[in-house]
């Protein structure tokens, strides 16, 4: 019935129409305001931080504002997919948001940090569910062969997020109060909700089967021992540390673990055979390195320009429009390209090449670098990550059959999060030792003491420096970017790599020659 609906779906909107139906613009209006939702929260509370912790006290535990939420995010991502392939996507997806809205009133009424903190992973478990539902849904919706139509739509929603979100959120904070950082997600989620349940129509599904309760349990608990090994490595607690090594260890054996247990369990969290594809394991790959670049540059970027170039911290997201422009532009002609011809594999080669390029690019950054010429670089990293951002989806999907869309769909975006979070922390400690390395340099001991609690000092911190001490400061800066973005280049080969040995299966959806081609077109590849 799935497999109808899908074709049905296809024809619906098929280029002979000339323009979807309006149930299906509808349905995906609301995908992209909840999709709207997940990304745009943590860059809108990252502005307001500062004033609720004026308000709230508890500096000491502030990280963990960020940290509850993405713990929980990570840890929901993969059981939402599954429980959306078990129970039916709707209704999965309508209570991540449900969720996502509740924890959202309970943040803007939070009244010390440790109630902000728990309401904040109440936040993150809803929004771990609502990236996957959107993805899954556009997967049950619409043939891959039509998809890559969609892709600008998803890059822009994500462009808007990443530029718009600093300044939302500083416009919310000074003019309504820092509470109404979270209560703006109620009407927008409101809305979402009301479109999906009017409009959205999928097959309902039914099931026996237990949900596996220990394959979540111990794939959350290595997640969660990962994801702290890379938060706090190197900040709160050495690398070597006993901390870490515990973590480290528990999350270690907690995922060899669930891997072992995914191949006993009648009805996996994760089943394992979705990795037998060639085309699905290496957007995995592709996906977990994308991450790893991708939040590595938009943290050093703007503090590249706001420390070395003089730029304004109040406009940080404007100074990745270079950047995710490009990614945004790239990203609609590569899903234009792809729906059109139904040929894909050109992308991550080409977006492998690109990034590696810009990464490069963007390392030979250094103190007396113009504006213009970090803008051009920033692009160059841009098309790259257009090439790639939603073909990793894309093809992950077409590689396994419909009832793994939502682990599948789960999958993928789990493994840019981790991704993500492997590269923020990785990244950020080799550029906190050079910032640390040069300022004994060029400062001596005082420049060293200058770094030693944060080697990103704000706008204020930087103006109260001695000419001497500041001029210091931006060269270590540079030197650090320039490592990150080594570290970076390095890495982002491994997507070159990857990407040629993609095998280009034909989309799903697309036009056949006669049904007999139909019958023969394969569901997943395997190796």
């Amino acid at each position: 019935m799935a497999d109808t609906l899908q074709a049905r779906a296809g024809q619906e909107i098929s280029e002979e129409q000339g323009k979807q139906p309006k149930s299906v613009r509808v349905v995906l209006l609301a995908l992209m305001i909840a999709m709207m939702l997940a990304m745009l929260d943590n860059m809108i509370v990252g502005t307001a931080m500062p004033t609720i912790v004026g308000e709230l006290g508890g500096l000491e535990h502030l990280s963990w504002v960020v940290t509850g939420y993405t713990l929980a995010t990570a840890a929901a991502t993969p059981i939402w997919g599954k429980l959306g392939d078990m129970y039916g996507r709707k209704g999965a997806f309508m209570t991540s948001i449900v969720i996502f809205l509740i924890g959202s009133a309970l943040s803007g009424m939070a009244q010390n940090m440790g109630e902000l903190i728990g309401f904040r992973a109440v936040q993150g478990l809803g929004a771990g569910g609502l990236m996957v539902g959107v993805m899954a849904i556009i997967g049950d919706l619409i043939p891959p062969r039509e998809r890559g139509k969609y892709q600008g739509m998803m890059a822009g929603v994500m462009a808007l997020a990443m530029i718009g979100g600093p300044l939302v959120g500083g416009t919310i904070t000074d003019n309504w109060g820092w509470r109404w950082a979270f209560y703006i997600n109620l009407p927008l989620g409101v809305i979402a909700l009301a479109a999906i349940s009017a409009v959205l129509h999928l097959p309902k599904k039914r099931t026996k089967t237990r949900i596996d309760y220990l394959g979540a349990t111990l794939l959350t608990v290595g997640i969660t021992a990962i994801v702290l090994v890379t938060t706090w490595g190197g900040t709160e607690y050495a690398w070597t540390s006993a901390r870490i090594m515990e973590l480290g260890a528990i999350g270690i054996v907690s995922l060899v673990g669930f891997v072992f247990w995914q191949t006993k369990a009648a009805e996996p969290v994760l089943p394992l055979h979705i990795f037998r594809s060639r085309n699905f394991t290496l957007m995995s790959v592709i996906g977990f390195i994308t991450g790893f670049v991708m939040f590595g540059a938009t943290l050093f970027l703007p503090l590249y320009q706001q420390s070395v170039q003089g730029a304004s911290a109040t406009n940080s997201g404007l100074l990745l429009l270079p950047m995710l422009g490009a990614m945004l532009v790239t990203s609609m002609v590569a899903g234009r390209v792809t729906t059109n011809s139904g040929r894909y594999k050109i992308f991550p080669i080409a977006g492998g090449v690109l990034m590696v390029a810009g990464l490069y690019l963007l390392s030979l950054m250094d103190t007396g670098t113009s504006r213009f010429t970090s803008g051009v670089y920033m692009a160059v990293l841009g098309l790259g990550m257009g090439c790639l951002m939603q073909i990793t989806m894309l093809v992950a999907q077409n590689s396994v059959q419909m009832k793994d869309m939502g682990v599948a769909s789960s999958s993928t975006t789990l493994f840019r999060t981790l991704g993500s979070s492997f590269g923020v922390a990785i990244m950020g400690a080799l550029f906190n030792h050079r910032v640390q390395d040069v300022m004994a340099e060029r400062a001596g001991s005082a420049g060293r003491q200058l770094t030693e609690q944060s080697a990103q000092l704000d706008a204020a911190s930087l103006a109260k420096l001695p000419a001497a001490a500041r001029e210091a400061y931006q060269h270590a800066v540079s030197a650090g970017t320039h490592s990150a973005f080594l570290l970076g280049t390095a890495v982002a080969v491994i997507v070159l790599v990857a990407a040629l040995f993609v095998k280009e299966v034909p989309l799903k959806g697309g036009p056949q020659k006669d049904p007999a081609d139909a019958a023969q077109t394969p569901v997943a590849e395997a190796i």
